[in-house]
């Protein structure tokens, strides 16, 4: 995945920064810090009751591995490839003392604060570039830990943080001249709905894609479009040690990407998209040039 898309939000022509953020078509990555699970920990308590009895087996925990990791990229090389919205799931460890909170796909991942540290050094270091954090899911967390995380997302990004706004005012000139580069900071998740295929059919991922985009223009939100196909337990059973990447991402990726080239950013079109495995294909490459096709339609209106 190239590092020339770095600063692709800071090379956009004038007449799309005056967009709002909403109708530009924006890059994201699905579970976006799976790049490392810890097989040697704990399964965490985002799973049923069997599955942790069974996870007590190393080779569960191995074989849950590879269907738990989505990204082979780290936060930093999605961000110097072009991803700009992070899909993320939070979790406390069961048992062990503080508030100390953990990126959650069936098994922990890194830190989150180690997480968020890292993204921030992108932004020190690329000062118009925005990106979006969703916090979507959360497992064995109080309010002490709610209170934690708000806290650890204070520090790391400080002033960088937007504050909640109407999503039509939300452009990159808007962003920069705030010296704002993170977004959203604890926005209603209704902000931003990220309608869920839950299939493992590509017809039917792509069918459902264009039904949930034909609805977003009523609410006047930023739209997420998951590209992505979810096993179901038959799949796993089937294809135990092929993993997620070889059973299904492999396989469709190609036809998924061609439904992204037909796409057209804008009110009525495609926000942010969603995909696995991120590097496999020029995904983010891929969604940043469908803005290319707001500025063949501003010039064409002036």
């Amino acid at each position: 995945m190239a590092d020339g898309n770095a600063d692709w939000m800071g090379s956009l022509p004038p007449a799309l920064r005056s967009l709002p953020l909403s109708n530009l078509a924006i890059p994201g990555s699905h579970d976006s810090f799976s790049y490392w699970v810890d097989e040697k920990s704990p399964v965490g308590p985002d799973q049923a009751k069997a599955i942790k009895r069974l996870a007590r087996i190393s080779l569960v925990r191995k074989i849950m591995k590879k269907w738990s990791v989505t990204q082979n990229l780290t936060f930093k090389e999605q961000l110097e490839g072009g991803i700009r919205y992070f899909d993320l799931r939070v979790s406390s460890k069961p048992g062990e003392i503080g508030q100390e909170i953990y990126f959650i796909h069936g098994l922990f991942g890194i830190k989150v604060w180690d997480g968020l540290k890292e993204m921030n050094s992108f932004l020190e270091q690329h000062p118009k570039e925005v990106i979006f954090l969703d916090f979507n899911h959360f497992y064995a967390m109080d309010d002490s830990h709610h209170h934690f995380l708000i806290s650890r997302i204070r520090s790391a990004f400080e002033s960088k943080l937007c504050c909640v706004e109407c999503v039509e005012y939300v452009t990159l000139l808007y962003m920069w001249k705030k010296k704002y580069q993170e977004y959203p900071f604890l926005w209603p998740g209704n902000k931003m709905p990220a309608p869920w295929a839950n299939t493992t059919n590509v017809h039917k991922l792509l069918q459902f894609l264009e039904t949930t985009l034909g609805e977003r223009s009523r609410y006047g939100t930023f739209h997420v479009s998951q590209a992505i196909l979810t096993p179901r337990v038959k799949t796993i059973a089937r294809h135990l040690v092929r993993g997620l990447k070889n059973t299904l991402v492999h396989r469709n990726l190609p036809m998924i990407l061609n439904w992204v080239k037909a796409q057209k950013p804008g009110v009525m079109g495609v926000n942010i998209i969603t995909s696995d495995f991120v590097e496999l294909v020029d995904f983010a490459a891929t969604v940043i040039a469908l803005n290319d096709l707001l500025l063949e339609e501003n010039e064409s209106a002036t």
